[in-house]
């Protein structure tokens, strides 16, 4: 009998390894990039907003910007800003979940022990040690926890890829947000100068009324004006602390307003080359996360449906018991047992069919998931490339209104000296040039904003 049993566990055990050797799971990429691609189309050969393709992407475009702060302050914010943080932590979590995964795949071995005493209340009593081995191993004969380690480590690579398009995009915020900050200040510049300019304008317009030449309506709206511009100057100086909070908040730094930046906004380096459509689908960190994402999805389906075949397991034990330590080890006093089992799903109430079905749909959601994701990567570059060109174009507009705006203002204020027009003209003419003024500072700003924007919806690196 008992060589019978030795058989039947030597049989289980070496059918279970041979069908092990027959069956292997995929890592599912070449499927994802399959489905990803028959979800997506036909690409353009090239971008809609341009004529033609214009070289390849590079990265490094912060050193294009030329400002040691600027580098300074994106450095500061990759070691400080906590989103990144918890980006870098969730891959961490990602790793992890990789090795519990694959450890299903190894051997199991634990070790117990206790001991244990009784007898009567008035009489002798009799102890027992007892120390226990024990092994076991679900052998993956339809790759169900191959298919879960997997299925981990394209999470672990989204992870990955996802952390990289973070950090793309806090560099970005940074820069943004430092351009933001630089243009408030110029702007603060700017409303004080019409302060300054309409505070003069009044002290002039009081001497000439004091003189018998303004009458008190002149008096009256030059005090309008200087309220008017007063309120202009508390909500700029307002707008200037809100944005230096902001970008100290990107770098992690308690937001109290007292980042010192120099009120120069850098030139606004060379567009750069946007490649072509496709070559964004393999560059973009948060394309590639979705691609994995997908992966993962196949690989969970195949755990599913391998969830549904029988499972084979192997389990053993060693052990012994005796009333005494010095004895508990003796070959006389253990045990040994070994195991093969196969259990298969018989009844279930249509758990494991949920599982398939919803493993599945999960599959088609990873992939819809990654279509959308790609077309707004496609309308970011297409946005940001068609956005240059109507900046450049109102950049020439906005100079030639300065120029023409500041020329007028000359020409009124010797009309105004010599008596041929009035003081609301002047005014008026004032206001459009330092409104000409705030609006060419504005779109540099906007210029260098859409750089950057181009840069990052392209996968540019900022490195």
């Amino acid at each position: 009998m008992k060589k019978l049993t030795y058989l039947a566990v030597s049989i289980s055990i070496a059918t279970s390894i041979a069908l092990q050797g027959c069956v292997s799971s995929p890592d599912r990429q070449e499927t994802a990039k399959t489905a990803v691609n028959e979800s997506l189309g036909d690409v353009p050969t090239n971008w809609s907003s341009i004529a033609e393709r214009v070289g390849t992407v590079e990265s490094g475009w912060l050193s294009s910007l030329n400002d040691p702060l600027l580098t300074s302050l994106v450095m500061e914010a990759q070691k400080n800003n906590y989103n990144l943080q918890a980006a870098a932590q969730n891959v961490n979590v990602s790793r992890a979940l990789v090795t519990q995964a694959g450890s299903a795949l190894s051997p199991q071995l634990g070790f117990s022990t206790g001991g244990s005493d009784a007898g009567a209340l008035e009489g002798s009593s009799s102890g027992s040690l007892n120390a226990n081995l024990q092994a076991s191993w679900e052998l993956d004969i339809w790759g169900r926890l191959a298919a879960g380690e997997n299925a981990a480590v394209q999470s672990l690579k989204a992870a990955e890829a996802e952390y990289v398009f973070t950090q793309y995009s806090l560099a970005a915020g940074v820069s943004k947000a430092y351009f933001v900050s630089i243009e408030a200040i110029k702007q603060t510049e700017l409303t004080q100068m019409t302060f300054d300019a309409v505070a003069e304008t009044m002290r002039i317009t009081k001497v000439q009324f004091d003189n018998g030449l303004a009458d008190q309506q002149d008096i009256a709206l030059a005090k309008a004006e200087v309220a008017s511009a007063e309120d202009a100057l508390i909500a700029s100086k307002g707008a200037q602390r809100d944005a230096i909070r902001s970008l100290e908040l990107l770098l992690g730094r308690y937001p109290s307003a007292e980042l010192t930046i120099e009120a120069k906004l850098p030139n606004v380096p060379a567009a750069p080359s946007p490649g072509i459509p496709s070559e964004l689908l393999e560059r973009r960190p948060d394309l590639i996360a979705a691609e994995r994402q997908v992966a993962a999805a196949f690989n969970k389906l195949d755990q599913a449906q391998a969830a549904k075949l029988p499972s084979v397991s192997l389990t053993g034990s060693l052990g012994g018991s005796s009333s005494s330590l010095s004895s508990l080890l003796n070959p006389a006093n253990l045990a040994w047992q070994a195991i093969g089992s196969i259990a298969a799903p018989i009844l279930d109430g249509g758990r494991l069919d949920a599982q398939v079905e919803a493993a599945n749909a999960e599959q088609k959601a990873a992939v819809a998931s990654y279509a959308q994701t790609a077309l707004s990567a496609f309308s970011d570059v297409e946005t940001a490339l068609d956005l240059g060109q109507v900046l450049r174009q109102r950049e020439v507009a906005l100079v030639q209104s300065l120029e023409s705006s500041e020329e007028a203002l000359r020409i009124a204020n010797l009309r105004y000296q010599e008596g041929e027009t009035s003081l609301l003209e002047v005014l008026q003419i004032q206001q459009r040039v330092f409104s000409a003024r705030r609006n060419v500072l504005s779109i540099n700003r906007a210029l260098l904003t859409q750089f950057i924007d181009l840069n990052l919806a392209l996968g540019g690196n900022w490195q």
